[in-house]
Parts: C-alpha cells; sequence; structure tokens
C-alpha cells in the first residue's frame, strides 16, 4: 500500500479542480503533481492560458494559484506497480470536503479515464458534483497529439 505524500494545492480563491488518479514515481520523488518529463500537463496548461512553461516547483505552484487551479487527486492510497494506472488496486479516496469548503470551486476536471473510474466509483456520490472528463496528459495516452489535448483542455479556461 502506498500513501499519497503531498498536501493538495489550492487556496481561498481556487475556482476549478483538477484530479489526476495518484502521483507517477517521478511525482512521489519530487513531492509534486506531473513530474515526470513526457507527461504533457505543464505545457497543455501553460498553452491553454497562453503562458511561460512553469519549470519549478515554486513556478507550478504560483502558475496554478495564479489561475485559480486548485490540483490534487482522486486517490489517497492504494496498491500500484510503478506508474501505471492500469495496476492501482485495493484504492482509499481523499476527502475532497476540506477543498471544497474552503475555497470557490465551481467545476472539477478529471485527467483522464481513471481519473474519472475513481471519482465517479468514490467521490461523486459524496461531493454530488459531476467531474468533466478531459484526456490524459500521460505520456500513455499517445493518441492525443498536443495540438488535440490543447484544444479539449481550454474548455478549463472558461472556468477559472
Amino acid at each position: 500500500m502506498i500513501n499519497h505524500p503531498f498536501p493538495p494545492l489550492y487556496d481561498s480563491n481556487s475556482k476549478i479542480l483538477i484530479l489526476g488518479s495518484f502521483p507517477s514515481v517521478k511525482s512521489r520523488e519530487q513531492l509534486f503533481f506531473y513530474g515526470h518529463p513526457q507527461n504533457r500537463f505543464w505545457k497543455v496548461t501553460a498553452a491553454v492560458y497562453d503562458s511561460p512553461v512553469p519549470r519549478t516547483i515554486p513556478e507550478k505552484k504560483e502558475f496554478l494559484l495564479s489561475h485559480h487551479i486548485a490540483l490534487w487527486d482522486v486517490i489517497a492510497s492504494c496498491d500500484i506497480t510503478g506508474s501505471s494506472d492500469s495496476s492501482i488496486k485495493n484504492v482509499t479516496p481523499n476527502d475532497l470536503l476540506p477543498i471544497l469548503s474552503s475555497s470557490e470551486i465551481s467545476s472539477i476536471f478529471v485527467n483522464g479515464k481513471t481519473a474519472e473510474k475513481y471519482y465517479k466509483r468514490f467521490t461523486e456520490p459524496h461531493t454530488g458534483i459531476k467531474a468533466v472528463c478531459l484526456p490524459s496528459t500521460s505520456p500513455a495516452n499517445a493518441a492525443w497529439s498536443m495540438e488535440k489535448l490543447i484544444g479539449a483542455w481550454k474548455v478549463i479556461c472558461t472556468k477559472s
């Protein structure tokens, strides 16, 4: 069983929440979201907001908070082999209520089908908020080009 090793990122001005499934090995090592250099999350979100790609963790935090984006994962702990979402078993979900009750979150997005599956199963019944599933920024989602990802992810701009 592996526990999520770092806290959510949000503040009282956060308007949208983007949820991943569970951090990759690289993200767990760095103790921050989307740490694998091949994950396209930072490039996609920067392009959506017409901003430079943040490189350091402080730059990433500033980028997210300045755009009223909260970031967290659906899963608090699970059994996982490496970074493989398909190997996830024995899930304990994160409690989103502390984030939702202390921010202005009005929209929830999930980054990929695994996050969507566990959100629908464990979290939506408690929050009552439907999440919008965006195509995964993972390098495993090779069917989606950067251009297509950016086009699909532009919806977050209208909510933040």
